[in-house]
């Protein structure tokens, strides 16, 4: 059976939506706004999307900023203007200005707020929708090509390296899948959900010493997924390293108290380390979730067992 690392799903940031006319440009006028749009920190940014709306003609459209930040906006009608500024990784963000056809404007200057994770623009909402139904649907190499379509459409969009990558896991392609979780660290070297998903890729090759150099590049304190705990908890059970498997199953049983897998695994570890009381209390709070399964037989016979050597 696959075992898969849980993983946090995007976030779709809802942005506002211009309303553009598709016919008579009637925001046209005499008037010139210059802008420049920088990081937080003054860099300027590049590919920026501004999208300006004039409250008077009802009507707008967009431009993008170059290598310097800089954007104009050319023969256009005075009056009040919404502009909007979007950007890939970086939140959205709108202000209100007043054009003056006849004489200078002031230089429109403002600076966007870098995020985790990806913010979803409109443009991009509709293709990624699209991509991960097909996914949800099992249709793997149909939503590989849809999210390398929105690589090549925002090269920014680099975290959708990992829906790919999580893609070519289903198909059991660990290694493309491997290649594509090193796209994201790439571009973020601190990414700790890659690093997992990428001892998974080793985990499912069998290659479970190899797993754990890429589980120890991150902070126990770090994890917080009970499911990802129990999983590298597993990787270290299996190659004999008990101790260190319990530390990861008692995390896991302390984020989530009902998590059955946590809980046997806890338990035997206890018992394979002979450690027997512990292993008693382990076992029983397992029967509390679960009395009559098969493997809640086991269990049972555990505790039988258990209960003669503490005597």
């Amino acid at each position: 059976m696959k075992r898969f690392l849980s993983i946090t799903a995007l976030c779709l940031f809802s942005v506002s939506l211009l309303a553009f006319s598709g016919f008579a440009q009637d925001y046209k006028g005499k008037g010139r706004v210059v802008g420049y749009v920088y990081d937080e920190q003054g860099n300027p940014l590049e590919g920026v999307t501004v999208k300006l709306f004039s409250h008077r003609a009802q009507g707008g459209f967009e431009v993008k900023t170059d290598g310097e930040g800089k954007w104009v906006a050319a023969w256009i009608r005075g009056g009040g203007w919404d502009v909007d500024f979007e950007k890939i990784g970086y939140a959205p963000k709108k202000i209100f200005i007043q054009v003056k056809e006849y004489g200078r404007n002031p230089e429109v200057k403002v600076n966007l707020k870098k995020v985790e994770g990806l913010v979803i623009t409109d443009e991009l909402k509709e293709l990624l929708t699209e991509g991960n139904n097909l996914y949800n649907q099992g249709q793997y190499q149909e939503a590989i090509s849809i999210y390398q379509k929105i690589l090549g459409q925002f090269p920014d969009a680099y975290v959708i390296n990992k829906n790919i990558g999580n893609a070519y896991f289903q198909l059991e392609d660990y290694d493309q899948a491997e290649e594509y979780y090193k796209k994201v660290l790439e571009k973020d070297p601190n990414n700790n959900e890659a690093k997992m998903l990428i001892g998974n890729c080793y985990v499912n090759r069998g290659e479970n010493e190899k797993a754990l150099e890429w589980y120890n590049q991150i902070s126990f304190d770090d994890i917080d997924d009970p499911i990802v705990l129990y999983n590298i908890g597993t990787n270290y059970y299996n190659l004999g390293k008990y101790d260190d498997a319990l530390r990861y199953y008692k995390k896991a049983v302390e984020i989530q108290p009902d998590f059955l897998d946590g809980l046997y695994q806890l338990g035997l570890a206890y018992l394979t380390t002979q450690r027997y009381q512990e292993s008693i209390v382990a076992f029983e709070k397992y029967l509390q979730q679960d009395s009559e399964s098969g493997r809640a037989e086991q269990v049972k016979n555990f505790l039988t067992f258990l209960k003669t050597k503490i005597k």
